[in-house]
């Protein structure tokens, strides 16, 4: 009685065109982890099956790879939802930033343009101060001194009228002076929003205040008169 010789080969048989059907012709999808580890474990179970009863192979590699592979599959989840929630905060941001047309706002800025009404903005005092003056400064380079007397550290409210000190419609500069030895603050404009534009391309909702002009929404410190 003879036994017939085991080849390992003699259990392998041909793939069907069919069998790759189900295969997705997205070669994105093809590449993703949780198709790369589906081709894995089919690789594997095909290994294991037509391996070497006499020299078994070695299951700690498999292991470790299979752990490599659900990496990958939670960091691929993980930059999922940081996409979706990229994406709900921009619909956040398009929602508020629509509520704002109409509001008062107050802008980081010092250029704004004067035309009928006046210019009211905020100064922001870092320490007292025995003295502040407001210089604005039109196109031409001409100034004009608005004195503001003595304030303590905060915010010291102005407004810009045209008509008081002569102005003439067009695009100004304002600057502070402060007593010396001090930093020259930041000054902060006022105006109501006319329109808000979001992007096509993506990016910062730009916000039209009034006098001031375009400017991206993060520019805004302060909603409210």
């Amino acid at each position: 009685m003879s036994i017939a010789q085991f080849n390992a080969l003699d259990t392998d048989t041909p793939v069907s065109p069919q069998a790759n059907a189900g295969v997705s012709a997205n070669p994105q999808d093809s590449n993703s982890a949780s198709s790369l580890q589906n081709e894995f474990i089919t690789l594997m179970v095909a290994q294991i099956q037509n391996q070497d009863p006499l020299n078994p192979l070695d299951g700690t590699e498999y292991v470790s790879q299979l752990a490599q592979f659900s990496q990958v599959q939670s960091t691929e989840n993980m930059s999922m939802l940081m996409q979706n929630s990229m994406v709900l905060l921009d619909n956040m941001q398009v929602l508020s930033t629509a509520g704002l047309v109409g509001q008062t706002v107050y802008v980081n800025g010092n250029e704004f343009e004067l035309s009928d009404g006046a210019q009211k903005g905020r100064v922001e005092l870092a320490h007292s101060s025995s003295q502040v003056t407001l210089v604005v400064e039109d196109e031409f380079g001409q100034k004009t001194k608005v004195p503001l007397g003595a304030h303590p550290a905060g915010d010291v409210d102005f407004s810009i009228d045209p008509e008081e000190l002569g102005l003439k419609p067009g695009k100004y500069s304002v600057s502070v002076e402060v007593q010396e030895g001090q930093a020259s603050p930041s000054v902060m404009l006022a105006g109501e929003v006319q329109q808000v534009r979001i992007p096509s391309s993506g990016g910062a909702a730009m916000v039209n205040v009034a006098g001031v002009g375009n400017v991206p929404f993060y520019q805004i410190s302060q909603f409210g008169a």
